[in-house]
């Protein structure tokens, strides 16, 4: 397996030389100042490569291996094959990224949000800080700020009761920051920042798109992109919902195990794969991840690795240290391994530390939500460490 790190680009935090010094070898990254729906070019990807991969002397050579994301355009989540403009876009930016010898493409299929979360430092017993999604202020953002027509039969009396409490008993700025984080769009997110009339706006373009119709959206998509992935040996990871259930009357359609055996079994064709997330299929206690990494073992071509730990109220959750929570990261890790040592050195799995708590130093500083780089070298070290012991040391 090979060990990855998130880059965000040369103007975030952490640097090429500070992910050196944390053992990975293999970037994840993207061109993230390109609008969604613009095709890519190729010269456009060979500047950013070379970036990565431009070596000082004496230094530990670094690999763009996996690009994540390309944004899918809202557009073809509400229309599918219908958009064929931006799907076109899309498979440029696929050809742009093959042309460079780049062949694992990471991306979502969440419309109007992506990642979500409520909180980005809330505060863990060691003092460390933590991501978190709390379920109460959730619903007190949809039902009271948001006021989303109709958000009330999506909740039950008990959550409606505890919502209105939290937010009359919250103060004002603090809902003001639960609604900038989820409306601003956290990093790496591939959906747009949004103001509340936007956001409103975007919503109500989904009315009447249920759960099997944004499916077959995903399914035309990847009918129209995946000959094109599989020419050029690039395999498509499709990332999970997170949290994996619907989110503001919206469908999500890769949150379980089933799901993502309706796609596979629809498009069967060997580009189509996963990015296997224990952190975001961890929060559905129902989803039993190692069963998973067993199952679609030979579609696992880009892992996340992270933990969660599940709340009392079972919807809500915080970002958990990676050997800890609710992930059994040793009982995946051996499933995973398992796979790689089937493989050729060139099409091993992409690991790396998904996340991370903000700590040490890192609390000091300023850094990319989710991203600070102590806590996720802790994780990778974490990660490494099962690696050595199940006898398979990554690369």
């Amino acid at each position: 397996m090979r060990q990855g790190w998130r880059w965000f680009g040369p103007y975030t935090p952490v640097t090429l030389e500070d992910v050196r010094q944390t053992g990975a070898t293999n970037i994840v990254s993207s061109l993230h100042r390109i609008p969604i729906g613009q095709a890519w070019t190729e010269l456009e990807v060979r500047d950013h490569q070379a970036l990565i991969e431009t070596t000082p002397p004496g230094r530990t050579p670094l690999t763009w291996s996996v690009v994540e994301s390309i944004p899918i355009p809202d557009a073809v989540k509400r229309r599918g094959g219908a958009a064929k403009v931006e799907i076109e876009a899309w498979i440029a930016s696929l050809e742009a990224v093959a042309a460079c010898g780049i062949d694992i493409i990471c991306y979502n299929f969440m419309p109007v949000v992506d990642w979500t979360r409520t909180e980005i430092d809330f505060i863990t017993p060691t003092g460390a800080t933590a991501m978190r999604f709390d379920h109460d202020r959730f619903a007190a953002f949809d039902l009271f700020v948001l006021k989303r027509p109709s958000a009330e039969k999506d909740y039950s009396e008990n959550e409606r009761i505890r919502a209105r409490e939290s937010f009359e008993n919250t103060p004002p700025e603090e809902v003001a920051e639960v609604a900038r984080i989820i409306t601003s769009a956290l990093p790496g997110s591939t959906t747009e920042p949004l103001t509340i009339e936007a956001f409103r706006e975007k919503l109500a373009a989904y009315s009447g798109i249920d759960a099997p119709q944004l499916r077959q959206h995903l399914i035309e998509f990847l009918e129209a992109v995946t000959p094109a992935a599989e020419a050029r040996g690039v395999k498509l990871t499709l990332h999970p919902d997170d949290p994996p259930r619907p989110l503001f009357g919206l469908p999500r359609v890769a949150s379980t195990q089933e799901d993502y055996a309706a796609l596979f079994d629809a498009v069967p064709s060997p580009a189509n794969g996963m990015c296997y997330c224990t952190g975001s299929l961890g929060v559905r206690a129902d989803n039993d991840l190692p069963a998973i990494a067993r199952r679609f073992a030979s579609r696992i071509h880009f892992a996340h690795l992270r933990a969660t730990t599940r709340e009392r109220d079972g919807l809500s959750f915080q970002e958990a240290a990676h050997l800890e929570g609710d992930v059994d990261m040793v009982s995946v890790l051996k499933e995973l391994v398992a796979e790689d040592r089937k493989r050729t050195s060139k099409n091993t799995i992409v690991f790396r530390s998904d996340h991370g708590h903000r700590m040490l130093d890192d609390l000091n500083k300023t850094v990319t939500p989710g991203y600070p780089a102590i806590g996720r070298m802790r994780g990778l070290a974490e990660l490494r460490g099962i690696l050595f012991a199940l006898g398979a040391p990554p690369t």
